[in-house]
């Protein structure tokens, strides 16, 4: 069984990871210095603080924010397998990113 703060870090990995591939490593860097001096969130609190996090990505990449929630939503999907499929599925029938998020990390 993995502990949750193993799960905590793979969600940690699969954000930061779908981070740099659209953007970039300084972009990235870039987003996480916004969250931390705008939401005081830091990178290790994102699955804690999920609706923060969501909030103050939208924030940032304003319209862009759907594309990499969903992005950030399938990998994680991915990753968990059984339950993604579906899970991924309602994400656009009634999309709420940070409802998925717990969902996903409660799952995981």
């Amino acid at each position: 069984m993995v502990t949750p703060c193993r799960e905590n870090d793979k969600i940690l990995k699969i954000i930061g990871g779908v981070l740099k591939q659209v953007f970039g490593e300084n972009a990235t860097l870039f987003i996480y210095t916004y969250l931390e001096q705008r939401y005081s969130l830091r990178q290790s609190d994102f699955s804690e603080k999920i609706g923060v996090f969501a909030k103050g990505l939208e924030d940032c990449l304003r319209s862009g924010a759907f594309a990499v929630e969903t992005k950030i939503l399938a990998d994680i999907y991915s990753a968990y397998g059984s339950f993604g499929a579906t899970g991924y599925q309602r994400s656009f029938e009634r999309y709420d990113f940070a409802s998925q998020m717990k969902v996903a990390i409660q799952r995981a």
